[in-house]
């Protein structure tokens, strides 16, 4: 799995704090609470805490963007977030 890649590259530089790492966590705690979700679709408190994490990595990306448009980019594509959009 990518976690495991991206955990080791992440502990060596000792910076499990830094938006990207955490943009990652919550992407991965998204995808285990939306395959949860597929088979318990009346789990209405797993749905409230997905929306919340949800709201948290938004603006998290929405820091990231302003910050580094490059580093938010790279990063939208690594994870498959969200589709580029051609200009």
């Amino acid at each position: 799995m990518i976690k495991k890649v991206f955990i080791s590259v992440s502990s060596k530089e000792e910076n499990r704090g830094s938006v990207e790492f955490q943009i990652f966590s919550f992407t991965n705690k998204i995808r285990r609470l939306t395959s949860h979700l597929e088979l318990h679709k009346k789990d209405y408190l797993s749905q409230k805490g997905l929306r919340k994490i949800l709201g948290k990595r938004q603006r998290l990306l929405a820091y990231l963007s302003k910050k580094n448009e490059a580093h938010y980019k790279e990063l939208i594509g690594q994870l498959s977030i969200r589709e580029t959009k051609i200009r």
